[in-house]
């Protein structure tokens, strides 16, 4: 339909020419690729409005959506445009909207119509059941690592019997050891069966079941849903492809809005060729691209382009926007990641104040869970309230709050929540009976638990479990033992060792279980981290660092979610989302892209994909940040800046960062050739005549870490010495005060200005 310029309805205000487009075009297929804050979300309720005030019956408009948030905000805005009209919408996630269906078709494939949907812990429950009957190893067959396969078959329609039919899946499986995957899984579907039961993932296989083998009940949908609309659809999986295909068979109206550029959940079985090959599957789609951002600043919108244009596989198109030009974006690259954190604290406090801003217009974005540690830490101390978005704060994650438990056992042997958390983890056949018949004896003998613990075998009501229980006790007698005369990272490594925490954790290769494995080893490192810090005069004890943990997690604040704070999350989670300031960390590699992601095109591209997400949540402000080393696994290890760097265009970037240098950051890129490898090295040799001669002063570069690094005597420090930091390089001793365990160095180093050294932790030595 067509409207003259005067007479195009209040409704339709607003729009710019491309969005107005593809809202009037609502016959056939329609592809609308919307580039970041293009105004999506606008167009596809303003395109629902307009198919109802056309005519349409809303119970004939079929709108698909990831979350419910996303349907809910749409139903409400179209409600605003069009009356009660837009609840009558089939208007829900794939899920919601396939269970319902399922609910008035279920006899159709044998289930109950009020079958059950089991979460992901009744699945994992059940799994955990067939394993015990089919007498196989739980640490082999673990839960999560099965439901994660399982749930990747059926996303890509592979049922059991086509599962155990392939022979490169048995193959991998033999190697793998785990030979009787397909016949648990076998189990697992046939229970949940017979239980009248589907999982999460059924709901969308049962669904294409339905219209596949039903011909009567596909041709009703299929012309029931005269419009289709499927947001977000370069991150459908083959199963969603299949279903929303099948339904538009009849009518051909299905609209698709997307942006490949932001397809990013491949390990959640997404398909960027959905998208990518959509004017295969309708030769006569109707393409519109939404390329206006309203969002961000030139430099913002502009750097982002010119980083996933380095992309092969992309919808071709060009973003641009009319807002304002902006700062340039920062580019900070500091020593290690505590001091990477204190820079993004101490910015965010100076802007806040400047500025007079909220927390909330603050997001700090990061690659992998595990990098909160770090930032948790640099908040609280800089009294910035800020919270975990769609996570759990690092030292309240199971993972963590288990190891952390060993610990303080370790320094009180008394505390009996800690003892039961971790009597049976990792599992050593100590069951509830055997702890329960622990606190009765503790109580009727009014003791501690461990003291039962310790003695256990002077208690017969113990029985069979008596030695399982003195076996622990020894363990544990052996860690405070060691706690006499080792540090505490030596013996929260070995703790973590020895019980073969880390060891389980590491074997679980799930996407949860890799991270619940990153964040132990961050904890790790953040010991090492509390140990190795010259700038506090604090004992590197484990008590102390407990103390440290303790005041970190007993902060009520926490408890509200509608608090003004700032925003830490992964980039997965920041997606969809906004803000005036936003800080990328640890752009290095391997950390980001993922070393994970380094072994394919495909992988890489998705990788970027994330990094042009990431610029992309910036509305005004936007910093790079990355470190010169990080702790990994107790040692300090030198980085590399990410390639994502060097593909943003640099004129975009602001890398001389004048009035930003300030104790405790480096704020240059080193071109010495001793720290970077050759690669980025080279990859700057094109511009480092210009650019790198801004930022870097000569001679002036910070060392590789050196692992043989030897401490001097600090007792014979004097005014005027010059001296070598492990971590900080060169300098000069500008003051020395205090008197023994006291006694501190301030110290002026050629890379960072001035820093205050507890001498007896320094690590220095005299030139």
């Amino acid at each position: 339909m067509h409207f003259q310029e005067d007479d195009i309805p209040p409704y339709l205000d607003g729009l710019n020419e491309a969005q107005l487009k593809a809202v009037l075009q609502t016959e056939g297929p329609v592809m609308i690729i919307a580039g970041a804050g293009s105004g999506k979300t606008k167009v596809l309720t303003v395109r629902m409005a307009h198919l109802i005030r056309q005519g349409a019956d809303p119970f004939s408009i079929l709108s698909l959506t990831f979350t419910n948030k996303a349907a809910r905000e749409m139903r409400s805005r179209i409600e605003k445009l069009v009356g009660p009209a837009a609840r009558s919408l089939w208007m829900g996630t794939f899920h919601s909207i396939f269970a319902r269906i399922l609910r008035m078709e279920a006899d159709r494939l044998g289930y109950p119509k009020n079958f059950t949907i089991y979460d992901t812990d009744d699945s994992k429950s059940l799994i955990k059941t067939i394993v015990k009957e089919m007498g196989l190893d739980d640490k082999v067959y673990k839960p999560s690592m099965v439901l994660g396969r399982i749930s990747s078959c059926k996303n890509n329609l592979i049922d059991p019997l086509g599962y155990a039919e392939n022979t490169e899946n048995l193959l991998q499986d033999k190697n793998a050891n785990r030979s009787k995957f397909h016949e648990v899984y076998k189990a697992y579907a046939e229970r949940c069966f017979r239980s009248g039961a589907m999982d999460f993932d059924d709901i969308l296989v049962n669904m294409h079941k339905l219209l596949r083998d039903h011909i009567d009940v596909c041709n009703k949908w299929q012309h029931k849903f005269r419009y289709i609309m499927v947001d977000e659809y370069q991150d459908t999986n083959h199963v969603q492809y299949m279903i929303t295909k099948r339904l538009a068979a009849v009518n051909q109206n299905i609209a698709v809005v997307g942006d490949d550029a932001q397809s990013i959940y491949a390990f959640r079985g997404a398909n960027i060729q959905n998208i990518l090959n959509f004017s295969k599957d309708y030769p006569e789609v109707k393409v519109f691209k939404l390329e206006q951002n309203y969002r961000s600043t030139q430099h913002i919108v502009n750097a982002a382009s010119s980083v996933i244009k380095h992309n092969k596989k992309q919808l071709e198109k060009e973003v641009w926007t009319a807002n304002e030009p902006g700062e340039k974006i920062r580019v900070v690259r500091s020593i290690t990641e505590a001091e990477e954190a204190r820079f993004v604290a101490q910015n965010i406090f100076e802007e806040k104040n400047l500025n007079q801003l909220p927390n909330k217009a603050f997001a700090v974005l990061y690659r992998t869970n595990s990098q909160s540690r770090a930032f948790e830490e640099a908040l609280r101390k800089a009294n910035i309230d800020y919270r975990i978005y769609g996570g759990t704060s690092f030292y309240q994650r199971k993972e963590i709050k288990d190891l952390i438990a060993y610990l303080r056992l370790v320094i009180n042997p008394t505390d009996e929540e800690a003892l039961k958390r971790i009597i049976n983890y990792p599992a050593r056949q100590i069951g509830d009976t055997t702890v329960n018949k622990l606190v009765y004896l503790a109580g009727e003998n009014h003791v501690p638990v461990w003291d039962i613990v310790a003695n256990v075998r002077q208690y017969s009501d113990m029985g069979s479990a008596a030695l399982r229980v003195d076996n622990f006790a020894m363990m544990m007698k052996s860690f405070m033992s060691m706690a006499q005369s080792h540090n505490a990272y030596d013996l929260a490594m070995h703790i973590a060792r020895q019980t073969t925490l880390l060891k389980s954790l590491y074997e679980d290769k799930t996407v949860e279980g890799v991270s619940r494995y990153e964040n132990t080893v961050e904890l790790l490192n953040g010991i090492k981290e509390f140990v190795e810090d010259d700038e506090s005069d604090k004992e590197k004890t484990l008590a102390n660092f407990l103390e440290e943990v303790a005041l970190y997690t007993d902060d009520p604040k926490n408890q509200d979610p509608e608090r003004d704070s700032v925003s830490l999350m992964t980039i997965h989670q920041a997606k969809g989302l906004e803000y005036p300031h936003v800080y990328v960390v640890g752009l290095e590699e391997n950390l980001f892209p993922s070393q994970l992601s380094l072994s394919s095109r495909n992988e890489l591209e998705e990788e970027r994909r994330l990094f042009y997400v990431a610029i992309t949540r910036a509305e005004s402000k936007l910093s790079l940040t990355c470190a010169t080393s990080r702790f990994r696994y107790g040692n300090l290890t030198p980085c590399e800046p990410s390639r994502f760097i060097e593909e943003v265009d640099s004129q975009y970037l602001d890398m001389n960062l004048a009035g930003l240098k300030r104790e405790g950051v480096h704020n240059r890129f080193d071109n010495s050739g001793s720290s970077l490898p050759n690669r980025f090295e080279r990859s700057y040799t094109t511009r480092a005549s210009t650019l790198l001669k801004q930022v870097t002063p000569p001679n002036n570069s910070l060392p590789p870490v050196d692992p043989d690094f030897v401490e001097g005597d600090m007792n014979l420090l004097k005014v005027g010495h010059k001296v070598q930091h492990q971590r900080f390089g060169f300098g000069e001793v500008k003051e020395i005060e205090g008197e023994g365990a006291n006694r501190k160095a301030t110290v002026f180093f050629d890379a960072l200005g001035e820093k205050k050294l507890v001498l007896k932790f320094a690590k220095m030595r005299i030139l």
